[in-house]
């Protein structure tokens, strides 16, 4: 992934963001393949170096991943198409403007440890249960509980963090009055991930103008 220094996200920023996103896509190469396997997955962060997450038995990824115990779990949301005409520089013709994306991913690269103890798993999915359904009062999964019969279909993975690709792509080259101006065209537009996006623009550019007051020349 093309990662322009105006996009790179700061730590603090991926992981707050990667605690509201909880879906993404494991990615597994294995060996001698000519594409890899991608499984759309939820999972389990623990905001520092951890992931968890669980599949069937029979998912292809299971014998990519013995053969070569490296993946990447993928985020991406709150992407929108910004249109040629608030793509154009102030004072330039809309018709030429250039059109783009806008979008915040999260690549994680990992080390995975598949996970096929019967009381591991069964501590692994109690994590997902509390993480997506906390008090909702469902039975905890247990070796000897209701869910001993289903356990031996499902495979965990413990997914240890070994580099982050972080990109927020929000028109990081425009100039402030610009970027001002685009997000009130996503905010009055209203799409679906158009006020995410909108967040996006003028929490970076709030960020970015106290860095560069201190660095002009007093």
């Amino acid at each position: 992934m093309l990662i322009h220094p105006w996009d790179q996200a700061a730590d603090e920023e991926w992981r707050s963001w990667l605690a509201e996103h909880d879906f993404g896509q494991l990615v597994a190469s294995g060996r001698d393949r000519d594409v890899p396997v991608v499984v759309p997955t939820h999972f389990v962060f623990d905001g520092i170096a951890t992931a968890w997450l669980h599949l069937a038995r029979p998912n292809p990824v299971w014998p990519l991943l013995e053969a070569n115990p490296r993946c990447v779990l993928s985020v991406v949301d709150d992407y929108v198409y910004a249109t040629a005409a608030w793509q154009a520089e102030p004072g330039s013709p809309p018709e030429l403007g250039v059109p783009t994306s806008y979008y915040a991913t999260v690549q994680l690269i990992c080390d995975v440890r598949i996970i096929d103890d019967p009381e591991e798993k069964a501590a692994l999915l109690n994590r997902q249960l509390a993480h997506f359904e906390p008090n909702s009062g469902r039975v905890p999964v247990s070796t000897t509980g209701p869910d001993r019969r289903l356990l031996p279909g499902l495979r965990g993975a413990e997914l240890t963090v070994t580099d982050v690709r972080a990109k927020f792509k929000y028109a990081g080259t425009k100039e402030p009055a610009h970027r001002r101006q685009i997000a009130a065209r996503l905010r009055a537009r209203g799409g679906r991930f158009d006020a995410a996006a909108c967040a996006h623009i003028l929490r970076r550019l709030e960020a970015a103008e106290p860095a560069a007051a201190a660095g002009r020349p007093r």
